[in-house]
């Protein structure tokens, strides 16, 4: 791996709440917390 600076781009976040896809960025500070703590399930899957 070499030790060449790529510069970053800043990257949008959305979550699929109730069918409406939203930015995280606009969320409040209680919903921020909340989406941290969701966890993922797979269903049907082996």
């Amino acid at each position: 791996m070499s030790n060449k600076k790529v510069p970053r781009q800043r990257c949008e976040v959305y979550s699929r709440v109730v069918g409406y896809l939203s930015p995280v960025s606009q969320w409040n500070v209680g919903k921020k917390a909340e989406w941290a703590d969701r966890k993922t399930y797979h269903i049907g899957e082996e």
